[in-house]
């Protein structure tokens, strides 16, 4: 059978997502570090914040956890390249970990291009479902209202074609 076969007889998935939550996450001033191999460096500490189910989502509420923190590097072709680590705590008490992974292009007009991987690690119990899922995440500012960004976390699925 040829490539062309092949792709002929397994058809493209297509992708679907589902809003899981979305996170307005307080955070301090953004603390430099200095520059370094990839470009210049920052540190953006999470001070907290909330965040609520999607539509289809039950229980994901809850507070974004202080102690966190976000670091940043500003490569030399102006791309933003973010790593944020917290805590978010539901509202019933589990505890889940969020690394969120985010590519920021300001060249992008008239919108940034701020898009997302986040592996979210949940504990055994009501959410653990969260474990076994590729979820992808968008990033505004909520500046100048609010010193904070708000971060919504999609499940991506795919539906085979009929």
């Amino acid at each position: 059978m040829t490539d062309e076969d092949l792709i002929a007889h397994h058809p493209p998935l297509s992708l679907t997502t589902r809003l899981l939550w979305t996170a307005i996450i307080d955070v301090a001033d953004r603390q430099e570090l200095g520059s370094g191999p990839r470009g210049h460096r920052y540190m953006v500490p999470i001070l907290g914040g909330r965040f609520h189910a999607g539509a289809e989502t039950t229980g994901l509420n809850g507070r974004v956890l202080p102690g966190g923190a976000d670091r940043q590097v500003i490569r030399p072709d102006g791309v933003k390249e973010l790593d944020a680590l917290y805590e978010m705590q539901t509202d019933c008490g589990s505890v889940i970990t969020v690394r969120n992974r985010v590519v920021v292009d300001e060249s992008r007009k008239p919108d940034r291009y701020a898009m997302s991987v986040i592996v979210a690690t949940a504990p055994e119990g009501p959410f653990e479902w969260i474990n076994r899922r590729l979820l992808v995440g968008t990033l505004q500012s909520a500046r100048p209202e609010r010193q904070a960004v708000i971060v919504r976390a999609w499940e991506v699925d795919s539906v085979g074609v009929s």
